[in-house]
């Protein structure tokens, strides 16, 4: 008994991924949701515009950060600057009473903006925009969309290619002529394209089941999902030249996905984050894919008011698939254990098992 427990103890400190996952996941857990597990946000964006704006401006409390104040401003004015994820909240002037648009689409931020306003009594009327009912459906299907994305691109793309690695698949490609950026382009492409498919059948059914509407432009989502694609396979490429065992890919990928699902405010909103956690947020793709499937799906934005995003993710991919391909280069190149799946070749094997005299 004491030995197999000596044995166990033994084997688990020599295994560093799964040692990690015991130590360092139960510390991540506990730092995200110490930090990041808030629903309520402390402060939001706001502008006023119409006649009354500056004095308005003035009166509203420090929850409002009230960073645009336009006298001369409409109310056409105000829900440009909704749509393009300017403010949260508009205040419109020149009208009894003072009249609130909220954006809708960020849904934690307008729970609060409204439960604050309905305690301002009749001095403000509240409207609702791009989501008048505040239903977590609309706000969690564009986010969903992203989180499947997620997954097939790490987890499902890097078990699949650890598995060629583990039959000797990669031994003949690395005796072959072949560039790594082609193998990768050409191993990526099958699951680009089921991707692209469930992406497809999610964002209909999440239109047809639940009411999400669909109002901007298809080419411009389907540009973003495309871009965030290559990011979350080139991830997956790059787990897999940092894993020998499909064990090992799963447990890697799954910390590239825990913080994904936990800090690109699909659950928790960045803003009511703290700011130690935040950051994390802000270094996600999926942060930026939600951001630009929202916008285009509920609020209608153009890819000139998302341009900060679609940027960060096409920078995104290429510093993954550059850092893919320079991995997968290594592992193909003649005589990389990786290529061999850390086996020796056959006839190597065959000379061992002969012993010095070359007898069996």
């Amino acid at each position: 008994m004491r030995a197999m427990i000596v044995k166990e103890f033994r084997e688990l400190v020599r295994d560093r991924r799964t040692l990690a996952m015991l130590i360092v996941m139960p510390l991540l857990l506990l730092i995200i949701f110490g930090y990041a597990a808030n629903f309520y946000v402390t402060s939001v964006k706001a502008a006023v515009v119409g006649p009354q704006a500056t004095q308005v401006a003035s009166q509203l409390p420090p929850y409002f950060d009230v960073t645009t104040a336009e006298p001369d401003g409409s109310r056409a004015d105000a829900e440009s600057l909704l749509q393009d994820n300017k403010v949260d909240v508009a205040f419109v002037t020149g009208q009894r009473p003072v009249r609130a648009l909220v954006d809708g689409s960020n849904l934690f931020a307008a729970q609060s903006i409204v439960g604050t306003l309905n305690k301002a009594g009749d001095s403000v009327q509240t409207e609702v925009l791009y989501n008048p009912d505040l239903k977590t459906s609309w706000v969690m299907v564009p986010a969903i969309i992203g989180l499947i994305l997620t997954f097939i691109g790490t987890i499902i793309t890097s078990i699949g290619l650890v598995r060629e690695r583990e039959a000797g698949t990669l031994e003949q490609l690395a005796v072959m002529p072949i560039k790594p950026s082609t193998v990768i382009i050409g191993k990526i492409t099958p699951y680009f394209l089921v991707a692209a498919l469930d992406m497809t059948v999610v964002t209909v059914l999440g239109i047809l089941l639940f009411g999400v509407p669909f109002n901007g432009n298809v080419l411009a989502f389907a540009l973003g999902a495309a871009v965030f694609l290559f990011v979350v396979l080139g991830l997956g490429v790059l787990i897999s030249t940092l894993s020998k065992t499909a064990g090992q890919a799963i447990q890697t990928a799954f910390f590239f996905l825990l913080p994904q699902i936990l800090l690109s405010g699909m659950i928790f909103p960045l803003d009511a984050m703290a700011v130690g956690v935040r950051w994390i947020g802000y270094l996600l793709p999926l942060t930026y894919f939600t951001m630009i499937s929202q916008g285009i799906m509920l609020r209608g934005a153009s890819i000139a008011s998302l341009w900060l995003a679609y940027l960060i993710l096409a920078v995104m991919a290429v510093v993954v698939f550059t850092g893919a391909t320079l991995r997968f280069r290594r592992d193909l190149a003649p005589g990389s254990g990786h290529a061999r799946g850390g086996q020796q070749p056959v006839e190597t094997q065959a000379v061992t098992a002969a012993g010095p005299g070359g007898t069996p």
